[in-house]
């Protein structure tokens, strides 16, 4: 089963310095963090904040001849989660036949948000990428190994932010 979902923010893996997007169900609220790129976060954010460039970046360029050859994005789907990757679909479609692509799930958030189409998670998703619920095994056990699971355990989508790269 597939869940409307929309992006609840945008932030920084203070760890790896990488971009995480969350996105959650608009049922249920359920949130699903997925590190991705910094380009495309940056495709992302742009998109979100409506900003626009002199020339167009890729996700805009895919807008523009997609358009061009009168195709476009009924949605997309993040679709599955495999050894810690996850696995999107963007459904289009054109005069004659709907079809879909395989994506990242970045790229295909980058490309529902230019052709505003809704954005679906797929539940076993959902069920993949929720905190086990058993305890986690410490490994490091200094004073400060102690304060990082303290803060990952209270950790809360909403204290991500809104949009903010």
């Amino acid at each position: 089963m597939l869940h409307k979902a929309t992006i609840a923010g945008i932030t920084m893996d203070p760890a790896t310095n990488t971009p995480i997007i969350i996105l959650k169900t608009e049922e249920g609220g359920q949130a699903v963090p997925i590190w991705i790129g910094l380009l495309e976060a940056t495709s992302i954010a742009s998109a979100l904040q409506n900003v626009k460039f002199d020339r167009p970046m890729t996700h805009d360029l895919f807008k523009n001849f997609a358009t061009l050859m009168e195709v476009s994005v009924s949605s997309i789907e993040v679709c599955d989660l495999k050894e810690n990757t996850f696995f999107a679909r963007v459904n289009l479609m054109a005069k004659d036949s709907n079809f879909s692509m395989d994506a990242r799930p970045s790229d295909a958030i980058a490309i529902a948000l230019r052709f505003e189409a809704p954005i679906f998670i797929d539940e076993t998703v959902i069920a993949k990428s929720r905190p086990f619920e058993a305890q986690a095994e410490v490994l490091d056990e200094s004073e400060e190994g102690r304060k990082w699971k303290e803060y990952l355990e209270n950790l809360n989508p909403d204290d991500f932010g809104k949009y903010k790269v």
